[in-house]
């Protein structure tokens, strides 16, 4: 009996075009423009030198230290600065123009002159701070004792180094992945549609199917379970199509813990799809506010978890970090994301437990609702 009921429940989710859709080819067009939109993102951070202006009067040309400093810091293979070297008047030109980021006068202390603020100023601003310093103090032991000059100088060519290089064994960084893991994310709650159509098929007052089968001899959640069961293999199908997809054809990666990518995307397609079954075993009403429960909160879910803003993961978890632990769209998404970036699986393991134990209270809520839930007529 399990079989056949498996078997028909199987046709049916394979005939609902609507939720094949929202399970499969939704994730992949947005994966699509996700790609279109991120490609260039990592590769877009690279730092560029500087464009910046030196004023060349009388006190710069006295200024041999400002010189060589100028000149060291603007040549070589990564120079920081693109600089000129030209009159007040050109540089106050050059800044209005925009074609350089600031111009530096060589008064004491040396000044920075910006038109506006950014990161490219504010790394001048810091830079001309360093050099004020080392200026300051070599005055400063010229005037208290010159024949130390040479010792100071030797120490201010002497970098000290206050980091260890360590071998790196964790992935490289990248800013476009997190909004891949929230789209795998997304699909897999998404299967709470094919959970809350479990539930209304075996509601006798919401559908003549469901009428059919409580007054046929069959036990509910023996049907239930076969309904589930067909319900799992074809999402888990629609999310190895897109996990495939995703790493295949747009060249996302996912490290090489492949067993544990397969858990993490059943864990997280049981919590979405008890999570529907949940919905909609307390929802009384039409088909219509159990869908839009179901994609609210997995819309909110997936903003909170960074699909739409990056950032947004990572305030979540500055300033409210229970929203966190209580989404589980951040869980799964944080999953995949833990398995790419960390050696380490103790924060995945937290993770899937929490998504188990979610998984595990939705579905002891759905049977508690249907188990008592009794109808005087069909």
């Amino acid at each position: 009996m399990f079989g056949h009921l498996f078997k028909y429940r199987l046709k049916k989710l394979l005939r609902t075009k609507e939720m094949i859709f929202w399970t499969l080819a939704f994730p992949i067009i947005l994966s699509i423009f996700f790609n279109l939109a991120f490609q260039n993102l990592d590769s877009s951070e690279g730092f560029d030198p500087i464009p910046a202006a030196v004023v060349t009067d009388d006190s710069y040309a006295h200024h041999p230290f400002l010189k060589d400093v100028l000149k060291e810091v603007s040549e070589g293979e990564d120079p920081l600065l693109i600089l000129s070297e030209v009159p007040l008047d050109e540089a106050k030109a050059l800044l209005e123009e925009g074609k350089i980021r600031g111009y530096i006068t060589a008064e004491n202390p040396i000044r920075l002159h910006v038109k506006s603020s950014g990161f490219s100023q504010n790394i001048l601003r810091l830079f001309l701070d360093n050099v004020n310093q080392r200026f300051a103090v070599v005055e400063d032991v010229t005037a208290q004792d010159p024949a130390a000059l040479e010792a100071v100088f030797s120490a201010m060519e002497e970098e000290r180094d206050f980091t260890r290089e360590k071998e790196k064994t964790t992935a490289p960084p990248s800013q476009v992945l997190n909004y891949f893991y929230s789209l795998i994310a997304m699909a897999c709650m998404y299967g709470a549609f094919f959970g809350a159509d479990e539930v209304t098929d075996i509601q006798a007052n919401i559908s003549d199917r469901a009428a059919r089968i409580n007054v046929a001899p069959v036990h509910k959640l023996k049907d239930f379970l076969a309904s589930s069961t067909a319900s799992y293999v074809v999402l888990m199908v629609n999310m190895s199509i897109l996990l495939l997809f995703l790493r295949f054809v747009l060249g996302i990666e996912f490290g090489d813990r492949v067993l544990l990518l397969v858990l993490t995307t059943f864990v997280g397609t049981m919590t979405g799809i008890s999570f529907g079954a949940f919905v909609s075993s307390l929802v009384k009403k039409g088909e219509n506010l159990k869908v839009a429960i179901i994609i609210t909160v997995s819309m909110t879910g997936s903003f909170l978890a960074g699909m739409m803003y990056a950032q947004m993961k990572y305030i979540v978890y500055d300033k409210a970090p229970i929203l966190a632990y209580i989404n589980p769209v951040n869980l799964i998404t944080d999953s995949f994301y833990s398995l790419y970036y960390f050696e380490d699986l103790g924060r995945y393991v937290m993770n899937i437990l929490i998504l188990l134990v979610m998984t595990i209270v939705f579905s002891l809520g759905t049977y508690m609702v249907l188990r008592r839930r009794k109808y005087a007529s069909i």
